[in-house]
């Protein structure tokens, strides 16, 4: 059986993308050259075996409504986000069949806004280039804009996962969770999102809040009491969203001690915990924190 709409990349909106590259760079990451979207958007992808994280930047603005359906515009929804502060945007959610996987969502109470299809071109390692060619379904709730995701096909994975772009000296190999920030009035919209994306049998309980398991990882929901607790004192910009947000991504890796080495190189604070490494600082990251667990675990 397939994974069903796995977390296939968070859209990391950032001002300044090269800094915020070379900081994940310092961390052991081996971002992508700069690549480009139609709506005007660049970006940086840091590659893993069937997922990714995008540094995003907003580069043409007088492109921002290329492909845009039904009120929705990707590239001024990246914008718009990114005047009000740094963090994820959107969450990338894996298909492989865009089309099938929206009919059982909208089913479930999910509003879907429309097909987005386009390409960019990719330059190979050995100097040949290529042109991918993506569906995109979007699921965008304005009563949840922080939490906005898309399913995303790729019909030409051959250009987008080739072995020697998804290896990272710090050992990273996939995403396994994504941890939403939201306070405990906002649970029971947060918990209906997530069952309508991946179905109620799909979520469980945590001591301090819940989460839903999907083909690809998990997202877990804590409130802002909880996430402090787990992370560190919030960046101002996260400290004042009282909206439900996307604030962590834990990433797998088979051993921390590389990571280790690269954080005591680069002056980077962390906290363990187990087998879980976890980063204080989210602010040079994009208003993200980092985690890497040697052993993850569902919940």
């Amino acid at each position: 059986m397939r994974q069903f709409l796995g977390i296939d990349h968070p859209l990391v909106v950032v001002h300044d993308l090269s800094a915020v590259a070379e900081h994940y760079a310092a961390l052991g990451f081996a971002p992508r050259p700069l690549g480009r979207h139609p709506w005007g958007t660049t970006m940086r992808l840091v590659q893993f075996d069937g997922c990714s994280i995008e540094l995003m930047g907003v580069e043409d603005e007088t492109l921002l409504d290329q492909h845009a359906i039904d009120g929705f515009s990707f590239g001024r929804t990246i914008r718009d986000q990114l005047r009000e502060r740094e963090g994820i945007a959107l969450v990338a959610l894996n298909s492989a069949d865009a089309e099938s996987d929206a009919g059982i969502v909208t089913a479930r109470g999910i509003c879907c806004q429309g097909t987005i299809q386009f390409g960019r071109e990719v330059r190979l390692d050995d100097g040949r280039t290529g042109r991918t060619r993506t569906t995109l379904k979007i699921f965008v709730d304005p009563r949840l804009p922080r939490l906005g995701n898309f399913a995303v096909q790729q019909h030409r994975p051959d250009l987008i996962f080739r072995p020697d772009w998804l290896q990272h000296p710090n050992g990273a190999s996939r995403i396994h969770q994504v941890t939403i920030m939201a306070e405990r009035p906002h649970w029971s919209a947060v918990r209906q999102r997530l069952g309508g994306l991946y179905g109620d049998d799909a979520l469980f309980g945590r001591a301090e809040g819940f989460g839903a398991q999907t083909g690809n990882g998990c997202f877990v929901v804590l409130d802002q009491a909880a996430v402090e607790r787990t992370y560190a004192p919030l960046p101002p910009a996260l400290a004042a969203e009282h909206r439900p947000c996307c604030i962590a991504i834990h990433l797998s890796v088979p051993d921390t001690r590389p990571v280790v080495s690269y954080l005591t190189s680069a002056g980077v604070g962390f906290t363990t915990e187990g087998s879980q490494l976890r980063l204080r600082d989210a602010g040079p990251f994009g208003n993200v924190f980092l985690a890497f667990d040697a052993s993850p675990r569902l919940a």
